[in-house]
């Protein structure tokens, strides 16, 4: 599906048509959540719990990196 950016005050923003919120269970006011996955951005429905997952994963992965690193290998 093919979204463009547009002008939002100051900043930038995307318009979701009706079928893609549809499809994301969501509403005007609802929150999104953006993870980036090796195919590229994936969007979610917010949710509080898998963000406060995210951020304990993500604060390991900058603590641990170098040992993540050579488990990768």
């Amino acid at each position: 599906m093919k979204l463009k950016i547009t002008t939002v005050g100051n900043s930038a923003g995307v318009i979701l048509p009706k079928e893609l919120l549809a499809r994301l269970h969501l509403e005007k006011g609802d929150a999104l959540y953006a993870l980036e996955t090796p195919d590229g951005i994936r969007l979610t429905a917010y949710d509080p719990e898998l963000a406060a997952q995210m951020e304990v994963a993500e604060q390991v992965m900058r603590e641990d990196r170098l040992v993540l690193h050579k488990l990768a290998q």
